[in-house]
């Protein structure tokens, strides 16, 4: 409203001086220059009074609000209460700290956890990416640190509170090694002012205190400088969730949402391993989302299965492939569950011909425990199932296709795995000890040795293996349950 009256009012004033015949190019010029000036200054955060930086209000954010993360909340509970209680921690003569990093996968929580330690410590919150401070043109960024750490003061004195964290999210960009970008010294300079400003927190005499947090899931790229004691302190792991973990993160995310009776968040929290915080917020929305498009009243457990597939390989595709290859895909999918089942019985959770994203076909696995270390006899079965899809082809249809290709890859990332962790009979080597031929040629014994293994399986159970791909031909899913029922009902038939 006010700029349409200011713009018509100088519009009515040009008008006016030209009709009076006063000469107004110079003015006109003067006015161009000025607004190109302000429109630079303005663009680059000079002018800005938040300078791209966002106030958050955290209040909400609790730590009890956080699913999982038990070691990094404790952790940081510990660092907090240093500036929680920093009278009594001035007697015994401790520093406070400055600095606390967070660091882990993506999705696993370190923004709510740093909203949280706002609201612990009564601290207004401030949140910023370290895209924002790095520009092309000289000093910007650094003037940008000096406007974040001004704008934390004057927030803080704002809402009466003597304390403000200021949150900086993928600080990998911000704080990368320094002498990296020797063409452009812009991104030295920004680092070199946080170095100095979080030099500075301790001397600083204002009320205020001011706590830095950053979040990066690339730590090794960070200036060593920047990771010393006395600037980033404390050095928090947010990983990814565990079971209970995740079990404590569903029930977070499903208390607003109607579940069904046969809803078993147990059974969900176990089949998601590997899934971050992110992920199972998604999951969980998407049930409800599925749940909706059917006009269910509740969401069910078959609602968060789907869910589950959509996160992990995402949307049904409208793909229809042939009849002769949707008969291979069922074919290759069946192979994998024979041979899971085979060396991890009650393993297969679901199969599937149905199409999401590039995935033509799938044979989904599900945990029985959450596993950080691997034997040799564990990935030696892993390398088996991801064998078995080809050499089922090869069994029926008597020849391979391209679809195989993404499990060759991982059977062998799985074989080098073996080889490198000193467990094949090569001994105990290193990557840069072991020429191409050699490697090449371990790969391949320990690739045929299993893949052996696999057709003895397959041929044992060729009356399965047909019967089932002719059914899933039909059914286009077969869950786990149908599955074991069938392979026990063909053991039953065959020793009769």
């Amino acid at each position: 409203m006010y700029k349409e009256i200011i713009i018509g009012s100088i519009l009515a004033v040009i008008i006016f001086l030209i009709i009076m015949g006063y000469n107004i190019f110079p003015v006109l010029l003067i006015a161009a220059f000025a607004g190109l000036l302000f429109f630079i200054l303005k663009r680059n955060g000079m002018l800005s009074n938040l300078g791209g930086k966002r106030i958050v209000n955290s209040s909400a954010i609790q730590f009890d609000d956080i699913g999982g993360q038990k070691s990094a909340k404790q952790e940081l509970t510990e660092a907090l209460n240093f500036i929680v209680r920093d009278k009594d921690i001035s007697k015994m003569g401790i520093r406070p700290l400055k600095g606390l990093l967070l660091t882990g996968p993506p999705g696993t929580g370190k923004t709510l956890l740093a909203k949280a330690a706002a609201n612990y410590t009564e601290a207004v919150f401030i949140s910023a990416s370290g895209s924002e401070f790095i520009e092309m043109y000289a000093g910007v960024g650094a003037q940008r640190i000096r406007n974040l750490f001004k704008k934390a003061e004057e927030a803080a004195l704002k809402e009466n509170k003597k304390r403000a964290v200021i949150f900086i999210d993928e600080i990998e960009v911000l704080g990368g090694k320094r002498g990296q970008n020797s063409s452009h010294m812009e991104y030295d300079q920004t680092l070199n002012e946080l170095l100095v400003k979080m030099d500075g927190l301790e001397s600083n005499n204002l009320e205020t205190k001011i706590l830095i947090m950053g979040a990066t899931n690339r730590v090794d790229m960070l200036d060593e400088a920047l990771m010393r004691p006395g600037r980033f302190d404390r050095v928090v792991r947010v990983d990814l969730p565990d079971k209970d973990a995740r079990m404590q993160i569903l029930q977070i995310h499903t208390n607003n949402k109607p579940l069904g009776e046969d809803v078993e968040l147990n059974q969900i929290a176990k089949d998601t391993f590997g899934f971050s915080g992110a992920h199972l917020e998604s999951v969980a929305n998407e049930a409800a989302i599925l749940a909706l498009r059917e006009k269910s009243s509740c969401i069910g457990q078959k609602h968060f299965q789907e869910a589950v597939d959509k996160v992990m390989l995402g949307e049904k595709t409208d793909r229809k492939p042939s009849k002769e290859e949707r008969y291979r895909i069922a074919v290759h999918e069946v192979g994998h569950a024979i041979i899971s089942e085979y060396v991890r019985p009650e393993s297969v959770s679901h199969i599937t011909i149905t199409s999401r994203d590039s995935a033509l076909g799938y044979m989904r696995q599900k945990p029985e425990e959450d596993m950080y270390l691997y034997t040799k006899d564990y990935m030696e079965s892993q390398i088996k199932i991801f064998l078995a899809g080809a050499a089922a082809e090869v069994l029926i249809l008597k020849s391979k296709s391209t679809g195989s290709g993404n499990d060759y890859n991982e059977a062998l990332k799985m074989v080098k795995r073996i080889i490198f962790s000193g467990m094949s009979d090569l001994g105990i080597i290193s990557p840069e000890d072991i020429s191409k031929n050699l490697l090449a040629k371990q790969c391949q014994e320990i690739l045929k040795e299993q893949e052996e293994a696999v057709n003895q399986i397959l041929e044992e159970n060729l009356q399965s293996l047909s019967d089932l791909s002719q059914k899933l031909m039909e059914d286009e899913s077969v869950n786990g349950e149908e599955l074991r029922k069938y392979l026990k009902m063909q053991v039953v038939i065959e020793q009769g």
